[in-house]
């Protein structure tokens, strides 16, 4: 089983730029985007935005040109929730789970805190509402895979500047921590990391100065699995040859069946 995530910064500039017409060749099983910066009816009238092959499940934020996430499947899922049960985040369009009989896969778009202090401080509520919510998910019988752009580098490895950045949102000890959490104690897989340790692995780059040709990024993308989903990781990619985003859409390949 083949799943991609990729925040798209505003999905139709991501398909002006091609997005869909590699996803075509992709063979993906399930595709999970963020930042589709759309609402579903500004979509419908263009079957771009509605993949042959797929079902297609989009979740929008209220406030228009927002954020929103969406799930492409092969097969119908079982459930779909839209959000999480935080009202405040629910209603920014940054969660979206589709449940099959085996399985369940999410796509989430965790808060910025880059922009302001205020936006932090919304970070720090979403982590703390997200967390009871992960560990409520790993009470279920049935295994989660969460997909997105979680906006937390998690060690020095996972971004280039780390130095320059302790201070900086995405990178701040709290945050760090919070991972720490997620990946130590709780026991959520970061399934990348399963299977590649290598340096220079990034999936966001800043649009200033010459971040991209310079490869001076941040891995802030991931699949997040259940302690039950360890080692069904087959194949790990970050795709580079075109930029649909400022950021790359990863790829995991799984020794699973929906």
């Amino acid at each position: 089983m083949r799943i991609i995530t990729l925040n798209v910064n505003g999905i139709r500039a991501a398909a002006r730029k091609g997005f869909f017409a590699w996803l075509a060749r992709q063979d993906a099983d399930l595709v999970c985007l963020q930042e589709t910066k759309a609402q579903r009816h500004q979509l419908e009238q263009d079957t771009i935005y509605f993949p042959a092959g797929y079902h297609c499940h989009y979740a929008d934020a209220l406030k228009k040109g927002y954020s929103g996430v969406a799930v492409y499947s092969r097969h119908w899922p079982q459930r779909i929730l839209s959000g999480y049960g935080d009202r405040e985040f629910d209603e920014e369009g940054r969660y979206l789970e589709l449940q099959f009989g085996t399985l369940a896969v999410v796509s989430v778009y965790a808060p910025s805190g880059s922009s302001s202090d205020a936006r932090q401080q919304a970070k720090y509520r979403f982590m703390d509402s997200f967390m009871q919510h992960l560990k409520k998910l790993k009470r279920r019988r049935r295994p989660y895979i969460l997909c997105g752009d979680w906006n937390i580098a998690h060690r020095e490895i996972d971004l280039k500047n780390w130095r320059g950045n302790r201070k900086n949102s995405g990178f701040l000890p709290e945050e760090r921590a919070w991972l720490d959490t997620l990946f130590g104690r709780v026991g959520y897989l970061d399934v990348f990391r399963e299977i590649n340790q290598q340096e220079d692995q990034y999936t966001w780059w800043s649009n200033r100065g010459q971040a991209w040709a310079k490869n001076v990024g941040w891995r802030i993308d991931y699949h997040v699995a259940s302690p039950g989903l360890e080692g069904k990781a087959l194949r790990a990619g970050i795709y580079l040859k075109e930029r649909f985003s400022d950021h790359a859409p990863l790829t995991i390949d799984y020794d699973l069946a929906i």
